[in-house]
């Protein structure tokens, strides 16, 4: 898997992460290439950059470097990942994404036809999802949306717009395990999971997202997450507005032209 290089000065790194790729190692200590480990081999100055995160791994506390990393994205989401290459630019970035300006845009395949007439195809109205999110009670692996969360609940907010709804099969009345939407979505904070979360939450989960989906049904040939980050607009410490963007990767793309061309 390779990590692509969309911008970078003399502050920072915007990266295009694979799919499949995890940002950082975890408490599993696993072997695995991490974007982690791209930062520390290309940019060894950016070592002691940024906020170690510490985890307990057999009775012990374990620090997991995240060098100059300000934000991540799943394992298996794909797409722009900012890195500060000097604490100062670290800091101005991490003040961003707490204060919400920081602008995100992800493309997702959901379930089924998203019908939320304020997102309706064609106005550019966006709909919305403003319900907090908190530990599911049943797995630690997993958050959950509104009632049955475990406290404390944090604020999280998405918006989104339906780009198209379509069906894998040549039908006039597809089934509904066959009808797919092609969404494009902004999310307002970034809480772990929040987007695979919320999009759960209306009842139109991610495309082959095992943990909030419960089935690995590798559906219109997404075999991982049909989740990709393809824009972020932030602040450069000069103050100007910079966005970069991350082209559908190859998956997408197929997709794109299978069931929408």
């Amino acid at each position: 898997m390779k990590v692509k290089i969309l911008f970078e000065d003399k502050n920072m790194l915007v990266l295009d992460k694979p799919a499949g790729m995890a940002v950082h190692a975890d408490a599993r200590m696993t072997t695995e290439k991490t974007v982690a480990d791209f930062i520390l081999e290309n940019y060894p100055s950016i070592k002691n950059v940024g906020e170690p995160m510490t985890v307990e791994h057999g009775g012990k506390q374990v620090e997991i470097k995240r060098p100059g990393i300000v934000h991540r994205l799943d394992k298996e989401t794909s797409g722009v990942l900012i890195v500060a290459k000097n604490q100062k630019t670290f800091e101005l970035l991490k003040e961003q994404f707490q204060n919400h300006t920081i602008q995100k845009v992800y493309r997702a395949f959901v379930y089924g036809y998203v019908s939320d007439p304020k997102a309706s195809l064609g106005t550019g109205k966006r709909g919305i999802i403003n319900v907090a999110i908190g530990r599911s009670p049943k797995d630690i692996r997993m958050w959950t949306a509104g009632r049955g969360a475990r406290p404390p609940l944090r604020e999280a907010v998405t918006n989104y717009v339906v780009l198209n709804r379509f069906s894998d099969q040549k039908k006039s009345n597809p089934t509904v395990e066959h009808q797919f939407s092609y969404v494009e979505v902004y999310p307002k904070t970034g809480r772990t999971h929040q987007v695979r979360v919320h999009m759960r939450y209306i009842n139109h989960p991610v495309v082959s997202d095992p943990l909030y989906r419960g089935a690995k049904d590798f559906a219109l040939g997404m075999k991982r997450l049909a989740l990709h980050a393809c824009s972020v607009t932030f602040r450069l410490p000069n103050g100007d507005l910079k966005t970069v963007e991350a082209s559908l990767p190859s998956d997408f793309k197929k997709a794109v032209k299978t069931y929408l061309s």
